[in-house]
């Protein structure tokens, strides 16, 4: 169990500053996708998605914020 839990829309404030995150999410698959040292850049409110800038390989990953289940650490609960 994780000892340090935030709420979701505490970590949808923390992806609101362009500063480097790591994150874990589930995948449509139900794989676990893996992201460190990425940049938030656009959110969309409608689709509930977040897009990230992978500072390594530059390269842009969407993913929907309500799958993140780790942030920087830390367990997030909905």
């Amino acid at each position: 169990m994780y000892m340090n839990t935030i709420h979701i829309s505490t970590a949808r404030r923390m992806l609101m500053a362009p500063e480097p995150v790591s994150l874990r999410c589930w995948t449509k698959s139900g794989g676990i996708l893996v992201l460190t040292d990425a940049i938030p850049l656009k959110y969309n409110f409608y689709e509930g998605t977040q897009q990230f800038k992978i500072l390594a390989s530059r390269e842009i990953r969407t993913v929907r914020v309500n799958l993140i289940f780790e942030l920087n650490g830390m367990s997030v609960f909905i």
